[in-house]
């Protein structure tokens, strides 16, 4: 099965000493070990990057640019980096409109389309509740694995 890893996912496995740091490694290990494709889309590394290179002060990790792009680099080696296709975009307008999609839902609402675009049934995450309107997938919390 083809599993899309959502950013806090990464986040939490770059971060030894966060306290999901732990669970969020388990999950991807036992997927791994279970046979699973784990998989990227652009739009992860595009969060990943934000936030691992913004200040702690401003809830970041605060990595200079070039630990930030070793660990896009090490990512995008490890999990199969899906494309970022044209195709995406009607089916995020899609589920935007039909699912009366507002505000910073938009972006959880894009990873959606990209997994429906590239027929995958399943997201890691931490924030499942956020994936709830989409009957299409399913949103698997670490602690679930």
């Amino acid at each position: 099965m083809k599993v899309l890893l959502d950013t806090n996912i990464l986040l939490r496995v770059a971060s030894p000493a966060h306290s999901m740091h732990k669970a969020a490694r388990d999950a991807v290990a036992k997927l791994q070990r279970q046979g699973d494709d784990l998989a990227l889309v652009p739009q992860v590394i595009y969060e990943y990057w934000v936030v691992a290179t913004r200040p702690l002060a401003s809830n970041g990790l605060e990595l200079t640019t070039s630990i930030a792009s070793k660990a896009v680099d090490d990512f995008s080696s490890i999990f199969q980096l899906l494309r970022d296709e044209r195709g995406i975009y009607p089916i995020w307008k899609e589920l935007v409109f039909a699912s009366g999609v507002m505000g910073k839902n938009a972006h959880d609402t894009r990873l959606v389309a990209a997994m429906l675009r590239h027929d995958i049934k399943s997201i890691l995450t931490f924030n499942s509740a956020d994936f709830k309107r989409f009957a299409q997938i399913e949103a698997v919390h670490p602690r679930d694995v």
